[in-house]
């Protein structure tokens, strides 16, 4: 079972392309098929929110889709494989996180009919906050696009000789298409496609794998006598790269980040027809992210035990643990073409979900965010047309910049959460600075931007020119016992040259060198880059803006505090369905003067806010027949 046979490198078969070429096919089809429905988008709230009318289910599963891209097919059985099944904690770390999106951050965006996550910076502070906010957003995205949509080429290429510019060109062509064409709805359908992909290649691959490992019950105790089942992790150093506390605060505030104020999510959620839908859906996608994570983790315990006894990396099979998986896949069915091809389609189900989230999110945010403040009149078609070529635009760009994460080292899933976590957590500090403590001004948040972004970016830095050891980390034991690889065969990846991955050290950092940080702060755990970041944000900010001169709560307009939004909340009452947003809605809160807006003290003020939070003027709608109306045509679940 885990010797390793002298052999060439296997390689996928025309079935096993067949295969990958009808899930892309099929991608294709559902995004243009849905995106061109009725018409096509006639206004870019169409093309980027779907006309906010989408449904909770296929919402749910977008979400769930978007961040869980080929990084997290081949990196979270890989980390499950050398650190066990305490990665199950990541589920708690995010659970916590829907369960704060929908109770903090959701119903404030929602309210206020935003398409830009960053219009609210403005509307809060300034313009000069929103730029920073939507430059900071454009690069973590750009760079984490560019690890999606490589680094799974790159793997896979090394693994099976699958070529990386035929794979990745096939790829973020075909996602920029679709999504070009089809805009927000061709984005969430074709989603919810590819998770169905994802988890059926988990599926087959985990049962194909335990049966051939000896049966679950094998599986079971090999995997808790080698240390695997360790779930009771509670150590509290910061250093350690996985344990309870490192996923449920690290984790937590991460995907916080990712989900709470992350553009490429917001503009989901808000596309439901109704806020309970958007709720419902950030519910949906916690299910998915539990079977997706739950599936990929006892993956990695499975392919542990399949290679129990000669660990390919050891053995020089593979010359990263980001190659576990490919191999396991084509050791498992190598007798069953076309099943290979399942996985593949997997892995790169996840980087179109990912790449075409993304791409749709930038436009978004370039037009919301520059070209509408800037040229306020453009027509709707004119808008449209623009969205398209900026989406064009932003898909050859992470095409461009995709050879970057060949340079990242500490494997693929480490280097995309680095990224989105040293940029978007000091934009959690922000946005929380913003919607939780009115005192805090303009100078207060820009220094405190500056200053977690800095400071998570030094550690990250510091982390990567000086690695801690495998040791420091928790790598646990593995074992090449009974290896036979003739010379010839262990050369084909560059083997490693240690005897045993858990006790080897860092190449470099390790020199007399070293400076006095290097086993201590810059080895903390990459999971707490974004809690570092939205800390020092929240704490600078708070500090500055009491040193400044702190924001009078009168000078706030409506519906950009969440405690304004509880006590609207209590107002409203029943009337909040018939507050909520459907598809009239085309105009933004920027399209509302400034000094329109009313503070609430009268009955009149009230209803008048309420309409502001739905980014509305109070107008007749041409689908609603009366003013401020529910949708009758409001799609269910």
């Amino acid at each position: 079972m885990g010797d390793t046979e002298p052999a060439a490198r296997a390689t996928f078969g025309p079935w096993d392309y067949a295969v990958f070429a009808l899930m892309l096919l099929v991608s294709t089809g559902i995004g243009l098929g849905v995106g061109l429905a009725r018409g096509g988008q006639r206004s870019a709230d169409d093309f980027f929110t779907g006309g906010r009318r989408l449904a909770a289910l296929p919402v749910g599963l977008s979400l769930a889709a978007s961040f869980m891209s080929a990084v997290q097919v081949l990196g979270v059985p890989a980390e499950a494989y050398r650190y066990g099944l305490k990665f199950l904690w990541m589920c708690v770390g995010q659970l916590l996180n829907s369960l704060l999106t929908a109770a903090l951050f959701l119903p404030v965006f929602y309210r206020l009919g935003l398409t830009s996550t960053y219009q609210y910076l403005e509307m809060r502070f300034s313009r000069a906050v929103r730029l920073c906010g939507t430059l900071q957003y454009l690069v973590a995205t750009t760079l984490y696009t560019g690890i999606v949509i490589y680094a799974p080429a790159l793997i896979l290429n090394q693994v099976t000789g699958l070529d990386i510019w035929a794979s990745l060109l096939s790829t973020g062509v075909i996602c920029t298409f679709y999504t070009t064409v089809g805009g927000m709805k061709a984005v969430v359908w074709t989603d919810v496609f590819q998770v169905v992909v994802m988890m059926s290649g988990f599926w087959v691959t985990l049962a194909r794998g335990a049966a051939l490992a000896g049966g679950p019950g094998r599986v079971l105790s090999l995997a808790r006598n080698r240390s695997r089942i360790n779930l009771m992790d509670f150590d509290l150093d910061p250093r350690r790269r996985y344990t309870f506390w490192t996923f449920v605060v690290g984790g937590t505030l991460l995907w916080l980040s990712m989900y709470g104020v992350n553009q490429a999510q917001v503009q989901r959620y808000v596309a439901c027809s109704t806020e309970r839908k958007a709720k419902l859906a950030v519910l949906i996608n916690q299910l998915g992210l539990f079977l997706i994570v739950g599936s990929a983790a006892c993956c990695g315990i499975v392919m542990f035990v399949f290679y129990s006894d000669c660990d390919p990396l050891l053995a020089g099979r593979i010359s990263a643990p980001d190659q576990y998986m490919p191999l396991l896949v084509l050791d498992i069915f190598k007798d069953l073409p076309g099943i290979p091809g399942l996985f593949l389609a997997c892995a790169y189900s996840g980087t179109l979900s990912t790449a075409s989230t993304s791409i749709n999110a930038m436009a978004a945010v370039t037009v919301e965010d520059v070209i509408k403040p800037r040229l306020p009149g453009l027509a709707p078609s004119r808008l449209v047309l623009i969205s398209k070529g900026l989406t064009l635009i932003y898909g050859s760009a992470c095409l461009t910049v995709a050879a970057l994460s060949s340079l990242l080292g500490g494997g693929v899933l480490q280097g995309s959460f680095t990224v989105m976590g040293v940029i978007s957590g000091p934009l959690l500090g922000a946005f929380a600075l913003g919607m939780f403590l009115p005192a805090c001004n303009t100078p207060g948040v820009l220094w405190g931007l500056g200053t977690g972004l800095a400071l998570s970016l030094w550690v990250s830095l510091g982390a990567t020119l000086y690695p801690p050891s495998e040791q420091t980390m928790g790598v646990l034991p593995s074992f090449a016992t009974n290896c036979v690889v003739p010379p010839s065969n262990a050369s084909v990846l560059d083997p490693l040259p240690t005897a045993n991955v858990s006790r080897s050290t860092s190449g470099s950092g390790m020199g007399l060198d070293q400076p006095v940080l290097a086993n201590s702060f810059y080895a903390i755990s990459y999971l707490y880059y974004g809690a570092l970041g939205t800390v020092t944000t929240v704490l600078c900010g708070a500090l500055v803006s009491y040193l400044t001169g702190p924001t009078e709560r009168s000078a706030l307009g409506p519906g950009l505090l969440w405690w304004d939004l509880v006590q609207q909340t209590a107002a409203v009452g029943p009337q909040e369905e018939a507050a909520t947003l459907d598809d009239s809605l085309l105009k933004g809160p920027e399209n509302i003067p400034l000094a329109g807006r009313k503070p609430p003290g009268s009955a009149t003020a009230a209803h008048e806010d309420q309409q502001l939070f739905l980014g509305r003027e109070g107008k007749g709608t041409p689908d609603s027949g009366e003013d401020g109306g529910p949708d009758p045509g409001e799609p269910g679940i």
